[in-house]
């Protein structure tokens, strides 16, 4: 598939003084890297010189039958590194295969730390050896690497561990003297790749002479020649693996260049949508003060806080397009001029409102009215969105002493040539045309044009909802919410809370870096997040469910995390008074320090039971947190700190109270290590019940 076959991963590694702790071949033993005694082991092939998790087929030990696929458990195998000590930035490269189907991740352990940092997943099925990087940053506590494979339940799956290799440095860089290529690859095309060039061998007679690492013919560099070229632009690309922390420094890199006028070499970056940018493009200025077959040295300030990859990319006008070849990448987090801005950070423009305002200011000029109001707990109207008993903005509660009245709320201003999500949560009533009702505008800072980048095309039904809008600016520009109020009948209320904005596009950040989910977070979107039911000690099970609950007068009417997502729910409708459901985590690990659970719950209905947290340890529950009787209309954050130095479990436990109208709803629970922040709610005069 690639025209790297003049290397295969099979090849001895030349560098070994490079190689850390860590690092394995498994070509006669694990290296320290064991097995989890609790689950399926890893096994060492030596013939192979790997070491694997196959699925197997489960036997029933009573009656000695093959259970069936339903009634199968999971098969996961953990392999733990020995403790590691590497306080200085480093490559994880590691070489696999995922067979039939399975799923392989990747995670750094901390000691004294219940969760695992997640570093990089895959689930995509190759027929040969894969290559994949991870970027392992500074740490002062030792750690362990853990590798999770599930190879999944069919005969012949199977999760597979050719090599394991830490390296000094970022994984960014590459001399291209070690047979993995430091995970680039070659972009195929039918005419022109890259290849790999010197170790003594010269091809297609292409008179390359010394790479740039050790000056001779037996380093290593990647070149692209236009003698294969038919068509009108061609074009090849040699892509870096993909960056799974941000970065932001100095890109430099070395290369020659032949008969610049035939071919144009560019250096680009290109996020996981496919969207490229470019970083630097070659021209005749550079080969001013340069020999041919000199290697011209390029530092580039490279801007990424979300996943990229490096891509450089040479494209031929024709077979006489010459040559071009990169040796020696390299990154440092410093940028490589001193009048580089750093990097912008967005969260500038983050608001709750629970203090203020924060940067946005009202338009006085306009006669706007958006008042920063809160609600207290009640069964009647609606709490903000950032705790259920906090501040919000509102805007129209009142009609105003004019038709065509509008309400503007202008953000700070925002560096322009960039890629932003804007997220904030609204909720409205009142409005029979709600195109009008709400809009945001982009307003540029020199010439004052607005541009609408979103407005709402349908009403909320008086419940919170997340937006998420991406738009890029050219120079420097504003946020502006605008609302209109029409006339007596097209005019209602309408609330702004949590409004926060990020860099890149909005399908990135809503991924962060990866696919994968942080530890001890679950917004139930995706499923259960490795909770499960207790089948031991309850009556019924938690449900997963969108919408609001089938009894009237009782649980939410949508989640807490978007208002259109998910949440669990007890329904209390087929349930007897005094009977439970518990949810239970997975196993968590002890930690030295305090630990902070956060969640959201939803306690309404005049017959509301009891909603309580236990922290399960050695068989017995300890209680943690407990709320009785009808609380809110609202989702109301609770916040709970706790300490265990043993391995234990959270268990959410909701009891049916008196009525069927007692449903109890969680959503949104975050774990983390630490003590839980103070947050001070202060209520303001001017509460309203516009909302609802």
């Amino acid at each position: 598939m690639l025209p790297f076959y003049l290397l295969t991963f099979a090849a001895t590694i030349q560098a070994h003084n490079q190689l850390l702790p860590g690092s394995c071949n498994f070509e006669s033993n694990t290296c320290g890297y064991t097995s989890d005694a609790d689950l399926t082991s890893w096994t060492l092939h030596k013939d192979g010189r790997f070491v694997a998790v196959d699925a197997a087929m489960e036997y029933d030990l009573e009656d000695g039958v093959t259970a069936d696929a339903g009634s199968q458990r999971e098969i996961t195998g953990v392999l733990l590194s020995p403790a590691l000590e590497q306080g200085e930035w480093s490559c994880l490269r590691l070489v696999y295969q995922i067979t039939e189907s399975g799923r392989l991740e990747v995670r750094q352990r901390t000691e004294g730390e219940s969760f695992d940092k997640p570093l990089w997943s895959s689930q995509a099925p190759s027929d040969s050896w894969v290559i994949s990087s991870m970027d392992l940053q500074n740490n002062t506590e030792p750690y362990r690497i853990v590798i999770e494979g599930k190879p999944g339940q069919s005969a012949g799956n199977s999760v597979a561990i050719f090599e394991i290799h830490i390296s000094p440095g970022y994984c960014l860089e590459c001399d291209f003297e070690e047979s993995h290529l430091c995970g680039y690859t070659n972009q195929w095309n039918a005419n022109v790749n890259w290849y790999v060039g010197g170790g003594g061998v010269q091809l297609l007679n292409n008179n390359i002479l010394n790479d740039h690492t050790y000056n001779n013919k037996t380093g290593h560099l990647m070149y692209v020649d236009s003698v294969y070229a038919k068509t009108f632009k061609e074009v090849a690309k040699l892509v870096s693996p993909m960056t799974t922390v941000p970065m932001s420094g100095c890109l430099s890199f070395q290369y020659q260049r032949s008969e610049e006028r035939g071919n144009l070499f560019s250096v680009f970056t290109r996020d996981p949508l496919g969207q490229y940018q470019e970083l630097w493009r070659a021209g005749t200025e550079n080969q001013s003060d340069w020999t041919l077959g000199e290697w011209i040295p390029v530092q580039v300030d490279m801007k990424a806080p979300y996943s990229v990859q490096v891509v450089f990319e040479v494209s031929f006008n024709s077979p006489r397009g010459g040559r071009v070849a990169v040796d020696d990448i390299s990154f440092s987090p410093e940028f490589c001029s001193t009048d580089t801005e750093p990097t912008f950070d967005p969260s500038i423009a983050n608001c709750d409102f629970e203090s203020g305002l924060c940067r946005y200011s009202e338009d006085k000029l306009t006669g706007s009215s958006w008042r920063r109001v809160s609600v207290k707990p009640n069964i009647f109207r609606n709490g903000d969105h950032t705790t259920g008993a906090g501040s919000f903005l509102l805007t129209h509660s009142r009609l105003g002493p004019r038709y065509n009245y509008f309400s503007y709320l202008n953000g700070p201003y925002l560096p322009g040539n960039m890629k932003y999500c804007l997220r904030f949560f609204f909720s409205m009533r009142g409005f029979n045309q709600t195109d009008r009702a709400l809009a945001v505008y982009l307003e540029n800072r020199q010439n004052l044009n607005r541009e609408k980048i979103w407005t709402q095309g349908e009403k909320s039904r008086g419940i919170w909802i997340a937006t998420d809008v991406t738009f890029q600016t050219t120079e420097h520009a504003r946020v502006i919410f605008i609302s209109t109020c029409n006339g007596f009948w097209d005019c209602g209320s309408v609330a702004l809370d949590d409004i926060s904005l990020s860099l890149g596009d909005c399908e990135l950040t809503a991924g962060s870096l990866s696919s994968l989910s942080l530890p001890g977070h679950c917004d139930f979107e995706a499923g259960l997040c490795g909770y499960t039911q207790d089948k031991q000690q309850d009556d019924a099970d938690w449900e997963w469910r969108r919408g609001p609950t089938p009894t009237s007068y009782t649980g939410p009417r949508g989640d807490h995390t978007t208002g259109l997502g998910y949440y669990l729910h007890m329904e209390a409708s087929p349930m007897l008074p005094g009977q439970r459901v518990r949810l239970l985590s997975r196993a968590l690990r002890g930690s030295r320090g305090p630990q902070c659970l956060r969640f959201f719950y939803h306690m309404y209905g005049s017959g509301t039971g009891q909603l309580s947290v236990h922290l399960g340890k050695d068989g017995e529950d300890v209680l943690l947190w407990q709320q009785s009787g009808e609380q809110s209309i609202a989702w109301l954050r609770a916040t709970v700190e706790y300490q265990c130095d043993s391995q234990h479990q959270i268990v959410f436990e909701a009891i049916r109270g008196s009525s069927v109208m007692s449903d109890i709803a969680i959503d949104d629970i975050a774990l983390e290590g630490g003590p839980c922040p103070e947050m001070k709610i202060k209520a303001t005069a001017g509460t309203s019940n516009e909302i609802e």
